[in-house]
């Protein structure tokens, strides 16, 4: 195999994989990068045997064959190289590779590409469109109320919930929930769940550009398929029943509370710097116009923020972890956001005011 490409197109590929490689490997050939050189492309992929990643790029010259070399290592090395160096690779055998650019010279120890795990390719059963920014949108809304290494394993992704006129986002760690709802025609004739894990979820999110350029998702076969531009992500899904979360989202709340979402959340950002480290208590009190933020710590030590609000309803007193109030807010794009509410024991429902993509945010209360 022997290839001849400029730094920078190479090292966007690697940079674009080597996410998925860890760093602590039960399998020696899964901290290595497969590199396959075809007629007119380079494939780079990488996997943990949950999720994969390709990326093809042209290149100026090449000999056809397949190697893989340590993911890390290689990435580095191009990183330190210069902007828009030339670069080969060659290799005669399937134990060693060098890495050439100018005077510098690299001699790197690899593994057969034969013994390179793939996920396969998915039948796709179903196949949904959507635009990069869609799908960005829809993962920004709800993916910071994803659980993480939960005994309950369905709730360490996101559900994709799809329907003949919506697609719907949702995750939950069992004290906060958030919803995100697109409403648009799918192709699709029947209703379907499916939960992407927490990692494939959050490369989603790093790789998505925010454009109108079009996203195809391919499910079957317990695998979901996500093809861009010149990347394809398969991955597994989580094989269970994700909880009944339209059932969690209060319906009558006799309080409804508007307010600036930049003003409130810097309040609760001050605030919070007092609060208790480990359980992050927050005391709102609201009571005509003034929303009156509360925290103290073990230390004795007090904060107070007083926000002007508009509230419909009897006043009330509730207690939150502030760090979900906070995600909720940072999630929403809107200048004001309104807040229902029904009593101190019950969850508060969060939103953004004249809003198009339908996000709800549900966080239960604390005692304090």
């Amino acid at each position: 195999m022997h290839i001849i490409h400029v730094r920078n197109e190479l090292l966007s590929a690697l940079s674009t994989v080597v996410g998925v490689v860890e760093r602590r490997q039960t399998l020696p050939i899964l901290s290595n990068v497969l590199l396959e050189a075809r007629d007119a492309e380079l494939v780079v992929r990488a996997t943990d045997l949950e999720i994969e990643m390709e990326v093809s790029i042209p290149v100026q010259s090449q000999k056809v064959g397949k190697l893989t070399a340590p993911a890390r290592k290689l990435h580095d090395i191009l990183r330190g190289l210069p902007e828009g160096a030339e670069i080969s690779f060659e290799s005669s055998d399937e134990s060693r590779m060098t890495v050439k650019s100018g005077k510098s010279r690299f001699a790197l120890a690899t593994l057969s590409a034969d013994e390179f795990p793939s996920l396969g390719g998915v039948q796709a059963e179903t196949q949904l469109t959507l635009s990069h920014k869609q799908l960005r949108d829809l993962i920004n809304r709800v993916s910071f109320a994803m659980a993480q290494q939960d005994v309950r394993y369905y709730l360490n992704g996101m559900l994709l919930h799809v329907g003949p006129n919506f697609v719907r986002a949702v995750a939950t760690d069992g004290h906060r929930l958030a919803l995100s709802e697109l409403v648009m025609e799918t192709g699709i004739a029947e209703e379907m769940q499916l939960i992407l894990p927490r990692k494939a979820v959050l490369e989603l999110a790093r790789l998505l550009d925010g454009g109108d350029a079009p996203v195809t998702l391919g499910i079957g076969g317990g695998q979901i398929q996500v093809q861009l531009t010149n990347l394809r992500i398969t991955s597994k899904l989580i094989d269970g029943r994700f909880p009944d979360y339209e059932r969690v989202v209060p319906e009558s709340q006799d309080r409804r509370v508007e307010g600036g979402r930049v003003s409130v959340r810097s309040a609760l950002s001050r605030a919070a710097i007092l609060s208790n480290e480990k359980f992050r208590g927050v005391r709102l009190q609201l009571e005509g116009s003034t929303l009156r933020i509360q925290t103290q710590n073990p230390e004795r030590e007090e904060a107070e923020e007083e926000v002007e609000v508009a509230l419909e309803g009897e006043p009330m007193e509730i207690g939150f972890n502030v760090t979900y109030l906070l995600d909720a807010l940072d999630a929403m794009t809107t200048d004001n956001f309104i807040m229902e509410l029904r009593g101190p024991d019950a969850s508060g429902l969060l939103f953004e005011t004249g809003e198009t993509t339908h996000s709800k945010y549900v966080v239960m209360p604390m005692r304090l």
